[in-house]
């Protein structure tokens, strides 16, 4: 049975999936892993990817590529896709090259249109909500994708924000806890985005929380001692519980943060900013809760690549 590898390699995290199809034409997980590498690390201030942040980007890939190479996934059958932080580097070139020394496959920088539709059939292909329209919402560290669609995985509108959780923490919140007046303005800059989003937030029947923000959110709404994917998938976070989460976290050190049982000890420093974003998409939606799922833009790299094998 063909084997495919997807890569997602975001702002923050690198992320890999090897996968096969079911006999359902499901996808069976084979393995999955997330390393915290911070590939955007500055990237806001200089335009550049830093040099030790490629160090780390290509140390955890020189690990997916030996994880691939002993699945026996053949590099016809993987797809590397980069989001935020390799659209806004005047240094790719670099990154590029580095990729696909190691992979045997050149990074595909995908448009905002391309996440958003892996996102959302990624998200939906393990969950099937009961209302609609439904709004899957991807907080990375560079970029926010909105993408709104019916149940049947048809996307309607999709927008595509150049606002995440490391982006909001390197321009308004590097000291935690930060200030009254450093979340003030964090949330105004936030609310300008959404605000010229173009998405009818007060229409939206379920709201989808995929990939780091929400995933750790989970956890830590949860209680995990340690973080289980199989509890977080399917959890709900009640609007007043997620509020809670914010508070709990502006008023904690990174430190505090960080000895979290289920917390990631790289996603620390800024799931207060992810989260704060969170918290004022929840402001414009008239729904119970942020359901979340572990299946996002990796599992619609995957399905795609199974379809055309």
């Amino acid at each position: 049975m063909t084997r495919v590898a997807a890569v997602d390699c975001g702002t923050n995290s690198i992320r890999l999936l090897i996968a096969e199809a079911g006999r359902d034409g499901s996808l069976v997980e084979l393995d999955r892993r997330t390393e915290i590498v911070r590939l955007g690390q500055g990237i806001d201030a200089t335009g550049e990817f830093h040099p030790d942040a490629l160090r780390r980007t290509f140390v955890a890939t020189d690990a997916y590529a030996a994880l691939i190479r002993d699945a026996g996934v053949t590099p016809a059958h993987v797809r590397f896709v980069a989001t935020s932080a390799a659209r806004d580097a005047r240094n790719r070139e670099v990154f590029f090259a580095g990729i696909e020394q190691r992979l045997g496959v050149t990074p595909e920088v995908i448009s905002g249109d391309t996440e958003a539709a892996l996102s959302f059939a990624g998200a939906l292909s393990r969950i099937r909500p009961d209302a609609e329209p439904v709004l899957v919402v991807d907080i990375g560290g560079g970029s926010t994708e909105l993408i709104v669609g019916d149940a049947a995985g048809s996307v309607m509108r999709a927008a595509s924000l150049d606002v995440g959780s490391v982006r909001l923490t390197e321009r308004f919140l590097p000291v935690g806890p930060p200030a009254p007046a450093a979340v003030a303005a964090a949330a105004a800059a936030v609310d300008a985005l959404l605000d010229g989003s173009g998405i009818d937030f007060g229409s939206v029947g379920t709201w989808i929380g995929v990939a780091g923000t929400a995933t750790t959110l989970a956890g830590v709404h949860l209680g995990l001692e340690t973080y289980d994917r199989t509890r977080v998938h399917g959890a709900v976070i009640d609007l007043p519980g997620l509020h809670a989460l914010f508070r709990r976290l502006a008023a904690s050190t990174v430190e505090e943060i960080r000895a979290l049982p289920s917390m990631h000890p790289g996603r620390a420093d800024v799931v207060t900013a992810g989260t704060l974003i969170a918290v004022r998409i929840a402001d414009r939606l008239h729904v119970d809760g942020l359901l979340v799922s572990e299946s996002d833009i990796l599992d619609g790299t995957a399905l795609r690549l199974l379809q055309h094998v």
